[in-house]
């Protein structure tokens, strides 16, 4: 049956409103592996300096033949969700080599962790309980609360007093969480977590900190931001991905404490509902992890590179948001004039793209670029 000729209309006006914003996104198609460089459509090759690929692994020869052995070993997939017929051994032995690597209580696989943290807090929380959110934390999270009854509080950013401030305002409640970003996606700043944790303990919080772009490679151990500011056993929830530092595939999971992961497994419906994550994937995940803590050359690496290059963007007088994580944004502020130099840097083989409204809030148009120790 076609579609109405009003909700024709109203979608192809959305999306001219889109196109004329300058904000409409293309897909770009490259022919290659995820590299530092890749081959596009045309056959050039181009410099990439936007993908997840913090560490380099994502077509790295021993995961790449752990991916395979996953395969021979247990099949292309599991048909599946886990209390069905869809754990098998490699889940288990990767949920059990997350919690050792991250120090924690146990761990839990999703297909995505957009949907570990779609799946939480409904889970863990009600309407008598409160959440306490910081403003740019990450779409999955602002949709995984729009999910939960709790009453929400949203805290400016990384802003403490405004986090003690809505802390007090949630003292009559249950349960209160605060959850953040650890490494905030859009312009690479780092949570204040050792203050978060200091006002969590002060106030009787649990913590919950989205570990996605800092899983990997920062740290000490690579445990993330959680490590690096010096609460890894303060933190009472850490969601984080398979997809960026750890191999760039797919996959995500929760770890923390013994009774909220079991908690979660029993309840959590993207988890209930969805078909375990590949067998290959889990094995090659495993492979990432041996590597991880066998060397620590691949995280000292993207870190020299994220601060050289930093380093001559601000020499050459660009507008880049500070700090010293991987994630450099260089502000445009205008949406079209950010998506016309994103164009004409892939002309010249430089591979980036532009973030424009609604990723990001409007007039803050910006190239996001991303090192890798991949980047010689």
């Amino acid at each position: 049956m076609p579609m109405t000729e009003a909700a024709t209309e109203k979608f192809q006006q959305e999306l001219q409103d889109i196109k004329d914003a300058g904000t409409y996104n293309e897909e770009r198609v490259i022919t290659s592996q995820q590299d530092a460089d890749i081959e596009v459509e045309s056959g050039d090759h181009v410099i990439n300096f936007c993908a997840n690929n913090y560490l380099g692994l994502a077509n790295h020869p021993e995961i790449m033949e752990a991916a395979k052995e996953g395969v021979d070993r247990y099949g292309f997939g599991v048909a599946s969700v886990r209390f069905i017929c869809g754990t098998q051994t490699v889940h288990k032995q990767l949920e059990h080599a997350l919690s050792d690597f991250h120090d924690t209580d146990d761990t839990i696989l999703y297909n995505s962790c957009f949907d570990a943290n779609t799946g939480l807090f409904e889970t863990l929380l009600g309407e008598d309980d409160a959440i306490i959110s910081d403003e740019l934390n990450h779409a999955s999270i602002i949709d995984g609360i729009r999910l939960c009854k709790a009453d929400l509080h949203v805290f400016e950013h990384s802003d403490m007093d405004d986090l003690e401030a809505k802390l007090q305002a949630a003292q009559d409640a249950n349960l209160r969480m605060i959850c953040t970003d650890g490494v905030f996606s859009m312009d690479g700043d780092v949570a204040t977590l050792d203050e978060i944790c200091r006002l969590a303990d002060a106030y009787g919080a649990l913590v919950m900190v989205d570990e996605c772009h800092a899983t990997g490679f920062m740290g000490a151990e690579g445990r993330g931001a959680s490590e690096a500011k010096g609460v890894l056993d303060e933190v009472d929830i850490i969601t984080s991905t398979l997809g960026k530092a750890l191999g760039g595939a797919t996959g995500g999971f929760t770890t923390g404490r013994q009774e909220i992961i079991d908690v979660l497994r029993q309840q959590s419906r993207p988890y209930l509902f969805s078909n375990a994550i590949a067998p290959m994937i889990a094995n090659a995940s495993l492979k990432v992890l041996e590597m991880l803590q066998e060397s620590g050359e691949r995280r000292e690496q993207i870190w020299e590179n994220a601060r050289y290059f930093r380093s001559e963007m601000q020499d050459r007088g660009f507008d880049i948001k500070p700090g010293d994580h991987p994630i450099v944004p260089i502000m445009f502020y205008d949406a079209k004039t950010s998506g016309a130099v994103a164009d004409e840097l892939l002309d010249r083989g430089i591979y980036v793209i532009s973030f424009s409204y609604p990723v990001v809030p409007k007039g803050e148009a910006r190239i996001r670029v991303q090192m890798s120790a991949a980047h010689s």
